[in-house]
């Protein structure tokens, strides 16, 4: 009988073939380890925030992995916003604090700011005066 299947040379027996899933358990691990202490290692106390904006508002939004609801406080002070987290382990026996002070643009509405909490994810939202909004000009045909 014939074998018609071309003859492949170089690759080792299917018993030393390592699983392509070797070390992804590893892998996670590592990239939970790093995003659960990314907070409590975070420099000088800190954390990152994203600064965005629309047409209405600007948004301060932080990844607070871990940190309860009741344990965050947003201050708006004059021109400043400032974020305070604390997270606590279950047994209450470590716990860290971080915190971030951001300048506020002079257009935002101080009294209007507001916060939310989902999923770890802390958003400010900063509403603009109606004079510091963006208006659209139209030109006229002459």
């Amino acid at each position: 009988m014939r074998n018609d299947y071309p003859e492949i040379r170089g690759l080792a027996p299917l018993g030393s073939l390592r699983s392509p899933w070797a070390g992804l358990e590893t892998e996670i691990d590592r990239l939970f380890e790093s995003t659960l202490s990314g907070f409590a290692s975070a420099p000088r106390g800190q954390f990152p925030v994203d600064l965005y904006e629309d047409r209405d508002n600007t948004y301060v939004r932080a990844e607070l992995p871990g940190v309860r609801r009741d344990d965050i406080n947003v201050e708006m002070v004059e021109d400043h916003l400032t974020i305070t987290a604390q997270r606590k382990d279950d047994d209450d026996e470590e716990s860290f604090s971080c915190s971030r002070s951001l300048s506020v643009p002079e257009q935002v509405q101080a009294d209007k700011v507001s916060a939310s909490y989902e999923n770890g994810v802390l958003t400010v939202t900063l509403p603009k005066r109606e004079e510091a909004k963006p208006k659209k000009i139209s030109v006229a045909i002459t």
